[in-house]
């Protein structure tokens, strides 16, 4: 059940009745197997790499033209164990220079939205982006950078094994699931990827500008936290070792 009390970070400007699709969903959680995809691509090598040698690998790599204009990479931060994964979509400005994912105003409301789900930074929770360098002027990611980057956040599901994938923003969204649907149309739902449930909401960023669409977003985290405790119920606690 979701608790009773609004949580702090949802604005009151922005709580009415909710997104009624989003919250039917989250008593009646439909695994959304989705149309058939065309293979994911794969870079040599990267399936065998352990967590310091990943971060290695990407820190160095040029297998895109976002490497000549970047500060440094933006692997991820937080648990290395966490049972959730919270997948943005490119580093801005800030990531950019200080390496970690979701800082400034975008990253403090994060914050917030974890506290209230009962979460905490670094705490069972990692955070990564697709792309691991910044996009220059912030725009959206080219199809051959996503695929440059794709392995990597594939190899780093394979090493977390996380329990339930939250993806933020709608490029993020479209890119993982393979579809140019809107963001509308992907939230209330689950969907999965390399075998782990999927919840679909939106981006830190754009809710600072917009705020009657926070109490979508609460919709999607008591479904992100319900599909988490439903996993929970269903596999063992111990999580096997990454191939």
């Amino acid at each position: 059940m979701p608790p009773d009390d609004v949580p702090m970070w949802l604005d009151s400007d922005g709580f009415g009745d909710g997104d009624a699709a989003a919250d039917a969903a989250l008593w009646s959680i439909v695994r959304d197997g989705g149309e058939d995809t065309p293979s994911r691509p794969k870079l040599p090598g990267v399936e065998t790499l352990d967590w310091d040698a990943l971060t290695e690998r990407v820190s160095n790599c040029r297998l895109c033209g976002l490497c000549e204009k970047r500060t440094q990479t933006v692997f991820g931060v937080g648990d290395r164990e966490a049972d959730w994964l919270l997948v943005g979509e490119a580093p801005g400005q800030q990531e950019d220079l200080q390496g970690e994912p979701f800082v400034g105003q975008a990253g403090k409301l994060l914050d917030n939205m974890l506290r209230a789900s009962a979460l905490q930074r670094g705490e069972n929770v990692y955070i990564a982006n697709v792309l691991k360098c910044r996009p220059p002027n912030n725009r959206d990611p080219e199809p051959d950078e996503v695929a440059s980057c794709e392995p990597y956040l594939k190899r780093q599901v394979a090493l977390l094994k996380p329990r339930v994938i939250v993806v933020m923003g709608r490029f993020a969204a479209q890119s993982i699931l393979r579809t140019q649907a809107s963001i509308a149309s992907l939230r209330g739902r689950v969907h999965e990827y390399e075998g782990v449930p999927v919840i679909v909401t939106y981006h830190p960023a754009y809710l600072l500008r917009s705020l009657p669409d926070k109490a979508k977003a609460w919709t999607d985290w008591c479904l992100a936290r319900a599909t988490y405790e439903a996993v929970c119920e269903t596999t063992p606690d111990d999580k096997p070792t990454a191939n």
